[in-house]
């Protein structure tokens, strides 16, 4: 072998090693590539200047919302609400807006307690493999859009298609890709979820309807994920009445557990802890529960609660599974918690409420003050090192965005502005 082919291919391992590692740092989806809401990074700052750290950039212009962001090649997504119209935007890794497309009108509130809650509620999910960014508006619309262009692929009107009622709070949930297919929750008399060909938008199937909203609820406001076990591909998910496992294949409902608060809507994200476990909470009251999937002596499932408790009822920040312990905030039962996984006790708690990511062994806690801060993801205590305050409107509600790590920049929203601070 000559010494130039030497050189050559240790080139070609050295730039396939970057790149890899370029799209290990992305976060194309929303809570990350896996749904764990665990960024991949290291060797991030440990501790922030006193002021907080380096801003690098504020966008505006891209409508008011509380989605997330996420990254991928380079590229930015959000979404947000300009003038009653919802938008997909794109943004360069300097926070100039790319494109912008229109993805229907904008949800409008039926109560007057919930008129203040205005903008996208979705996260945007990208598909590397065909180039495509999804978004389901607020009004349910799901449109795909050329990754790099904005140019629309194709769109579908959940609620139109599948005989919908709007849900109370518009439609929330980021949708979820799994091979060829993307599933939306409808929540529908003509379907409760639906696999769609996330190329075409056709459908490759739509699971029969859960019943009515007495009797298995309405959307729930979460988003799903997907595990394996007992021998099925299941998308986990919630209704605002019970949590619930689905085949992925078929649309199949493999089991529900019973699980609804005072408000009919269940916002946090399932976790799935390992060996069957799956960790549910939820806010206004209702608290944690720890499921184990296990199959009776017909081979049917037959879900056993391990715990449930009223600790850490989580309103929709979201949680973390970290070395066996769940971080994330209370609702009623107050404050920022760190709970055992696998009992539900209680390790710590303390003052505080707002939306976490994790990342290098750390917790990015986006309070409902505007505060963001560092802590130390350990059941030894709660230990902020770090805070500074995110610049603010007029409303504490916009501060309900989870915050993004991905490629050394934290990303945090509020409102129709998107701060990036560099944390390498």
């Amino acid at each position: 072998m000559t010494v130039k082919l030497k050189t050559l291919m240790a080139a070609t391992a050295i730039t396939a090693a970057v790149a890899a590692t370029a799209l290990a740092a992305d976060w194309p989806a929303f809570h990350g590539p896996d749904r764990t809401n665990r960024s991949r990074e290291t060797g991030l700052l440990r501790q922030w200047p006193q002021e907080g750290p380096r801003k690098l950039w504020t966008a505006t212009g891209i409508g008011n919302g509380y989605s997330g962001v996420v990254t991928s090649r380079g590229i930015i997504y959000t979404a947000g609400v300009k003038n009653n119209q919802n938008f997909l935007f794109a943004l360069d890794s300097d926070g100039k807006i790319l494109w912008e497309t229109p993805a229907g009108r904008a949800w409008v509130a039926t109560r007057a307690f919930a008129r203040s809650y205005v903008g996208t509620r979705s996260t945007p999910t990208v598909d590397p493999a065909s180039n495509t960014v999804f978004l389901l508006s607020d009004t349910g619309v799901l449109i795909a859009a050329d990754a790099a262009t904005g140019a629309l692929k194709w769109q579908v009107n959940i609620p139109e298609k599948y005989g919908a009622e709007m849900p109370l709070y518009g439609y929330t949930e980021s949708p979820v890709i799994d091979g060829d297919a993307i599933f939306v929750s409808a929540y529908g008399t003509g379907a409760s979820v639906v696999a769609l060909n996330k190329n075409t938008g056709a459908e490759i199937w739509a699971s029969p309807s859960f019943g009515t909203r007495q009797s298995a609820g309405d959307a729930g406001y979460a988003s799903p994920i997907i595990i394996d076990n007992n021998g099925f591909r299941q998308l986990v998910s919630f209704s605002s009445a019970f949590l619930y496992g689905m085949d992925t294949k078929t649309g199949r409902l493999l089991w529900t557990v019973p699980m609804a608060n005072n408000r009919e809507n269940n916002c946090t994200d399932p976790i799935y802890v390992g060996n069957g476990h799956i960790f549910a909470s939820s806010g206004y009251g209702r608290g944690s529960m720890l499921v184990k999937l296990e199959l009776n002596n017909r081979g049917e499932f037959a879900p056993r609660k391990v715990y449930d408790v009223k600790l850490m009822d989580n309103h929709h920040g979201g949680v973390i599974l970290h070395d066996g312990h769940i971080y994330g905030s209370g609702h009623e039962s107050r404050g920022w918690f760190c709970i055992n996984a696998m009992t539900g006790r209680q390790v710590w708690n303390a003052p505080g409420k707002g939306a976490v990511t994790f990342a290098d062994g750390m917790l990015y806690l986006y309070g409902e003050d505007g505060a963001m801060s560092l802590a130390r993801a350990t059941p030894q205590g709660f230990n902020v090192i770090s805070s500074f305050q995110v610049p603010e409107g007029e409303l504490k509600s916009y501060f309900w965005a989870h915050p993004v790590v991905s490629h050394g920049v934290l990303y945090v929203r509020y409102a129709d502005q998107l701060h990036a601070y560099a944390v390498k």
